[in-house]
């Protein structure tokens, strides 16, 4: 719930001042996201005062949908032009090299212009939760002085683990990067970057060995569901979740978007259970046919 931010203990990224517009000093840090604009955002809508334009359209795009890089921090209003047009330029970079026909190239590939793990993890994160919103909106990645695009932190997932009823938000057996696909009409669609990173056999790779890794780890069935046993314990033992229904009395009231309206807080629960252990299953064997 804390705001995403550069700081030692939060997106801990150099500071880049104002005056840093050249050589190595300009090359970082910087915070971009995909995402609609905000109050903050100078100007309306999208513009060359708030963020930059992707050169390349997303996949399925059917009308006037582009993918749009808001500035995070430097924000709007402090970042300079020779700043803007560094990470700008970064991106278009790294974009032209995921879409080329050297994009499996050591020294032409995109692989030089990206932290990979992170990529991985961002991936899983929002796949285990099925996040509607995932790759497309409150989407952020960060870029520290002298180092690659990293992704991340992830940001915004109360329309995952089942509780959205559109785009196949509630399914457990889709892939969320996928989204183009099922909704070509959203205004919001996701860049061609992940579609195009399964077609490098060894990002797959990476991406099926690190699932593995975590999967007999943090990511065990039975760990993730003793840790919301432990959560709601904590909760009811605090009086938390009777305080928090007499509030908002939403118990059996569909809530804009749900795919579940259970009718008790145990309800909701087993439904989040159920849904959490089909989704870890069906990726298990999914994520092998990448």
């Amino acid at each position: 719930m804390e705001k995403l931010k550069r700081d030692g203990d939060r997106i801990d990224i150099n500071r880049l001042n104002e005056n840093e517009n050249e050589g190595e000093d300009v090359t970082g840090g910087y915070i971009l996201k995909i995402d609609k604009t905000a109050g903050s955002n100078l100007g309306s809508g999208y513009n060359n005062l708030n963020s930059f334009t992707s050169n390349f359209r997303p996949s399925n795009a059917s009308g006037d949908q582009n993918i749009y890089f808001l500035y995070e921090y430097p924000d709007a209003e402090d970042i300079t032009a020779q700043q803007k047009d560094y990470i700008s330029t970064y991106i278009n970079d790294f974009e032209a090299a995921l879409a080329s026909e050297d994009f499996l190239d050591s020294l032409l590939g995109y692989r030089q212009y990206i932290d990979v793990s992170s990529f991985t993890d961002f991936f899983i994160l929002n796949e285990i939760s099925n996040n509607v919103d995932g790759y497309r909106l409150s989407t952020y990645m960060h870029k520290d002085k002298n180092g690659p695009l990293t992704m991340g932190p992830i940001w915004d997932f109360n329309l995952a683990f089942g509780n959205a009823d559109y785009c196949n938000g509630g399914a457990s057996d889709v892939w969320a990067f996928r989204f183009n696909e099922r909704c070509p009409n959203d205004f919001w669609l996701a860049p061609f970057w992940w579609e195009r990173l399964m077609d490098d056999p060894s990002f797959v790779s990476e991406l099926q060995a690190r699932w593995a890794s975590l999967r007999a780890n943090e990511l065990n069935t039975a760990q993730l569901l003793a840790r919301m046993d432990q959560d709601i314990n904590t909760l009811n033992r605090a009086g938390a979740i009777s305080r928090n229904f007499d509030i908002w009395t939403v118990i059996e009231e569909y809530v804009w978007p749900n795919n579940f309206v259970g009718n008790s807080y145990d309800a909701e629960v087993q439904y989040m259970q159920n849904w959490i252990t089909d989704r870890l299953q069906w990726i298990d064997g999914a994520i092998m046919e990448l």
